[in-house]
């Protein structure tokens, strides 16, 4: 089943036009209008955080190792219902809480991102991955995970979207 997204102008509003998600075809979406993406770094409660390996089959970053879970919102949704669903369905993993710490739009690949910091008390092992989304996990303390975001390994526009946050822990 075809996803659909919700389109909408610069000023975030819902422009009443929908999007038929195809394997890269998100560049396709007219200049102006953007769809939802929710970017989900996942805290635990012990202070590590969770990184994902991208599928290789992804059409964006293939087998990178991300720190977040996301995905685009689907027609209907808003932006915490897109990311609860999408750290769900990536992950497995329900969070005791969600923080908005970021709104930013990318006009490159026609998204607004919200990206979310969610904080979890879950058993570690809990974590299940979707089958064509991600293949493998692993949980970083403060120091490492702050290696990884500084590595040529990170993906840059995930960086971007939690740069406020992830300088928080560098002080």
């Amino acid at each position: 089943m075809a996803e659909i997204w919700d389109l909408y102008d610069r000023d975030g509003n819902r422009t009443g036009e929908t999007w038929v998600r195809g394997f890269g075809n998100y560049k396709d979406i007219p200049e102006g209008r953007y769809h939802l993406g929710v970017d989900i770094l996942v805290v635990h409660e012990d202070g590590t955080y969770l990184l994902m390996k991208r599928s290789d089959d992804k059409d964006v970053y293939p087998g990178f190792w991300e720190a977040s879970a996301g995905g685009s919102a689907l027609s209907g949704e808003e932006p915490l219902e897109a990311a609860t669903r999408e750290l769900l369905e990536e992950t497995g993993l329900v969070p005791d809480s969600m923080e908005l710490i970021n709104v930013l739009f990318k006009d490159p690949s026609r998204a607004m991102f919200y990206s979310y910091l969610a904080r979890v008390s879950c058993d570690k092992d809990s974590v299940t991955l979707q089958e064509g989304e991600t293949v493998a996990y692993k949980w970083l303390d403060k120091e490492a995970f702050l290696e990884y975001v500084d590595s040529e390994n990170a993906i840059g526009s995930h960086n971007q979207r939690f740069e406020k946050y992830i300088n928080t822990l560098r002080c």
